[in-house]
């Protein structure tokens, strides 16, 4: 394969816009992906704050029309697979892929995004299947009528709470503040379900009951000391994120949880290499954020690619 302009890691909503500004800028882009289009949107059952969807949109049918609307670009070319290195410098870096192949290319964007953080609590990885979930649009279903808990407090645990509260039996919301970070209006739908939700303040899961599969979980509460076996058959996990960048050079600059520092043109620390979506330093991870940091670093790649010509 022949040098590209531009490969863009990660086909969520920050890669899908770089490409799509890149490759319409008439440069010859490669966008990667491993799994298929949309990345965390896939996971989320309905967006309620991007714009000109004033009833909502689910994450899958936004993600079909983030592919939809790649298809036909010209000097686009798709591949599916695992980037596991970035070598190289500017005008002249090598992406490797889990199946040795490479590719060469002249600017690296990085869109990989993000991953749930695992809460750490004994037999988590052991039940992960079998009750203990990251995503409730994904498993909830296998949970019907029966009762769960989500642990969290920003607006992933509430969202996916109200998600699950339309078909499971009861949920228990276990949070280790006294008060949420999420959005106010999530939380007033909550508790305006009386009953159907529980919520356990200043309390963290402590442990994971149960054989083959969860059972209850023991939540210890932070303030008195009081311990209870909450019995419920699945446990959603949502305690924020961290980034995918692994495969990254270590002389990227990170922040102390490892997500990469930019400037405002979505520029990191080694020339070239651009970063945008989920993967950034920020405060809001949003799918309009992703949308409009791909835009940027996209911008600020032709213009460096422009330079590299020059």
């Amino acid at each position: 394969m022949p040098k590209v302009d531009s490969l863009i890691i990660g086909e969520g909503p920050a890669g899908v816009t770089a490409a799509l500004y890149l490759a319409r800028s008439g440069c010859s882009v490669l966008i990667a992906e491993q799994m298929t289009t949309g990345g965390q949107v896939l996971l989320t059952a309905s967006l309620e704050n991007y714009p000109g969807y004033p009833k909502g949109i689910k994450g899958y049918e936004l993600a079909d029309l983030f592919a939809a609307h790649l298809q036909g670009l010209e000097r686009l070319e798709r591949k599916s697979g695992a980037v596991t290195a970035v070598t190289g410098q500017a005008g002249n870096f090598t992406v490797t892929f889990r199946d040795q192949s490479t590719v060469q290319c002249k600017t690296v964007l990085v869109c990989s995004g993000a991953k749930h953080r695992q809460l750490g609590v004994e037999r988590e990885k052991e039940l992960t299947g079998h009750g203990v979930s990251y995503c409730a649009l994904c498993d909830g279903n296998f949970f019907r009528g029966k009762p769960v808990a989500v642990v969290g407090g920003g607006n992933a645990a509430l969202e996916e709470s109200l998600y699950l509260a339309n078909i499971v039996d009861k949920v228990h919301i276990i949070h280790r503040r006294d008060s949420f970070r999420a959005r106010k209006t999530y939380y007033d739908r909550l508790t305006a379900m009386g009953e159907k939700i529980v919520f356990h303040l200043d309390s963290q899961v402590t442990k994971l009951i149960g054989d083959h599969d969860l059972s209850a979980v023991g939540v210890s509460n932070l303030k008195t000391g009081a311990y209870q076996e909450v019995p419920v058959e699945a446990l959603f996990i949502y305690v924020g994120f961290e980034p995918v960048t692994s495969f990254l050079p270590e002389e990227l600059e990170r922040d102390s949880q490892g997500f990469l520092v930019t400037d405002t043109e979505m520029r990191t620390t080694v020339p070239g290499i651009f970063a945008a979506g989920d993967i950034r330093s920020k405060l809001c991870r949003q799918v309009i954020t992703a949308a409009g940091d791909g835009a940027t670093a996209a911008q600020a790649a032709f213009v460096f690619l422009e330079q590299l010509h020059g």
